[in-house]
């Protein structure tokens, strides 16, 4: 282990991540290393090193010694880069494997795992800069699959297209897949180019480009502060539930979608929402069985059907998609996506409180209190969901008019590339940006 006295960095960049680990702090002290990203990296491997020994990450620890002691090595550099990426700290394996890669430019190995960190912290046009560098030596696959890759999260169409002209099939059966994902990815930006602008701005064009998924509004604040239609932190209502549902049925009509039944997953909330669900649409609701055809299948928050086993369950039947299924998603986490990408969300959020949780409300005291849970049976509340009023909110005013006639639109242009191919989890926010909670 490190001692104080011979281990602090000299760096000022680095004395605060110092100070949070004296305090016990590590989440502290990785958030003050993102804040420092040219410190030397000797001096935050030191760092690193007693932030993982302190957070019992025997293997980072070590990497985090050996290039602390010789930040020059490749095999060091390769190695902390590779620990840093495996526990989740990808930004702190970038300059490491940004400087391998400078020491030994031929190494391919080295080349995609910098790419992988680039991809984990979104960064998709560095991983496009860091491809095209190196363009001469790369392999079709994956070396130009991940250019083609980058490139569309990054919002390089242009430069996806050229680049995917150039790739043959793949010899190895592995990659099959990808390449079926890519050609849908593709065929979805030739579906939505005509109707959508796809610039860095447009949520719901690349919504669908990047997962097939149909997005029903958009957060009507902070549109031109950071947020771009995705919300942070939502508390929801039942007004916004039946709005979102209101935009499902619209959507299916636009879709050329003829469900025959309203499916329930097992958790609470999306049983909730499922019999509201049933009763907008019309249809008779039955607990979600997989392989069912002709159906809508309603969660509210896939993270929270997830939580349970027959929930986690259901969603890897939901992976690959049955006739006539449509999977509606209320509320979709964009920092953390869900295991399966729905084909219908109502909105994109960070972080989400449902009209019947334990909602903020204004005490007697006029400070902020959590209230109690709504305990009362499923049915009551979903039938609070129908009758509410789906009047969207009129937020600040800056955010583009979104009536549904433009939803509307939008999917019947391109309902020939909807509801195709697999469920696969959307792992990027692509190239719309959106501030966030750290």
């Amino acid at each position: 282990m490190f001692s104080r006295r011979s281990t602090r960095p000299t760096s000022p960049d680095l004395a605060a991540a110092w100070e949070r680990l004296d305090e016990g702090d590590v989440p502290g002290a990785l958030r003050e290393l993102r804040r420092a990203p040219s410190a030397p990296l000797g001096e935050v491997a030191a760092v690193v090193g007693r932030a993982a020994g302190a957070a019992g990450f025997d293997d980072l620890r070590q990497a985090a010694v050996a290039l602390a002691a010789h930040p020059d090595r490749v095999r060091h550099l390769h190695a902390y880069g590779y620990a840093c990426v495996e526990r989740g700290v990808p930004y702190l394996a970038i300059p490491a494997l940004q400087e391998a890669l400078r020491l030994e430019p031929a190494s391919s190995g080295m080349l995609r795992e910098l790419v992988s960190a680039y991809e984990d912290e979104g960064r998709h046009r560095d991983a496009v800069d860091a491809l095209l560098a190196h363009e001469g030596g790369l392999e079709d696959w994956p070396d130009r699959y991940l250019l083609v890759f980058n490139a569309v999260l990054a919002g390089d169409l242009e430069l996806a297209r050229r680049q995917h002209s150039r790739l043959p099939g793949p010899d190895e059966d592995v990659w099959l897949g990808a390449r079926d994902r890519q050609n849908r990815v593709l065929g979805r930006a030739a579906a939505v180019g005509p109707v959508s602008p796809l610039d860095h701005s447009d949520l719901r064009g690349w919504q669908y480009v990047m997962g097939g998924t149909v997005l029903g509004t958009l957060s009507p604040h902070g549109y031109d502060a950071g947020m771009t239609g995705r919300y942070a932190w939502f508390q929801d209502s039942h007004d916004q539930c039946l709005q979102g549902l209101l935009r499902l049925r619209a959507v299916l009509e636009a879709g050329g979608v003829r469900p025959r039944s309203v499916s329930l997953l097992p958790d609470r909330g999306s049983r909730i929402l499922g019999l509201a669900a049933a009763e907008v649409l019309g249809l008779p609701a039955e607990p979600f069985e997989p392989g069912r055809e002709d159906t809508v299948v309603i969660a509210y928050d896939l993270e929270g059907t997830a939580d349970s086993d027959q929930g986690a369950e259901a969603l890897g039947q939901l992976f690959h998609r049955a006739p006539g299924q449509v999977l509606h998603e209320h509320a979709s986490c964009w920092t953390d996506p869900p295991a399966v990408t729905a084909d219908s969300v109502t909105l994109l959020h960070q972080s989400v409180v449902p009209p019947w949780g334990e909602t903020l409300r204004l005490g007697d005291d006029g400070e902020a209190e959590r209230g109690e849970a709504d305990g009362r049976p499923e049915a009551e509340i979903a039938a609070d969901i129908v009758g509410a009023d789906p009047a969207p909110d009129g937020g600040d005013g800056e955010t583009p008019a979104d009536p549904v006639e433009k939803l509307t639109d939008f999917v019947s242009a391109v309902r020939g590339s909807w509801l195709q191919g697999e469920r696969a989890r959307l792992m990027s926010s692509g190239p719309v940006a959106s501030s966030r909670f750290l």
